[in-house]
């Protein structure tokens, strides 16, 4: 058992992890950040996408220890912008068990790619798995946050609660 000092969401804490301890493991059981999903948990579904230092990763592979000195954010921690709105509006999920890796992946390409090409988003996306909706929501709502950030629509932390 070690002590690691995370940076998630923006606030400092330390936890003890063992050497084999995931930082899903972590972030759920000792942070109570459920977002993040354990669904195969061997890197295949993206359910447990968080960003470490604005990249996206699989918190189901990567060890908690190897998150210290990085900034993790999980979807309870990204703002609230046309993206979170885009996907209801588009209908991009049904159960919900995807969406957080959905929303973590999206808004990192949202990030770095102003208006990603339907080629760009399905390929940014391809890491998640979703077996309930149809992936062709999920681009049009990715989209449609680029157009409303374009217009100027819901800003970022101005959404109704």
């Amino acid at each position: 058992m070690q002590p690691v000092t995370l940076t998630v969401n923006g606030w400092v804490r330390t936890v003890v992890v063992r050497g084999s301890e995931t930082l899903l493991d972590v972030l759920r059981e000792q942070m109570g950040l459920t977002g993040a999903k354990p669904g195969c948990e061997n890197g295949d579904c993206g359910a447990c996408t968080v960003l470490v230092d604005g990249v996206p990763q699989k918190a189901c592979l990567l060890l908690a220890a190897m998150a210290a000195d990085c900034r993790v954010t999980t979807v309870e921690g990204l703002p609230r912008t046309q993206l979170q709105a885009a996907f209801i509006r588009c209908n991009a999920f049904q159960c919900g068990y995807c969406t957080p890796g959905f929303l973590v992946n999206a808004h990192a390409l949202l990030a770095c790619v102003a208006h990603p090409s339907e080629r760009q988003t399905q390929e940014w996306l391809e890491s998640n798995i979703c077996r309930c909706t149809s992936y062709e929501e999920i681009c049009e709502a990715v989209r449609t946050a680029a157009d409303a950030r374009d217009n100027g629509v819901a800003g970022e932390d101005e959404m109704p609660g």
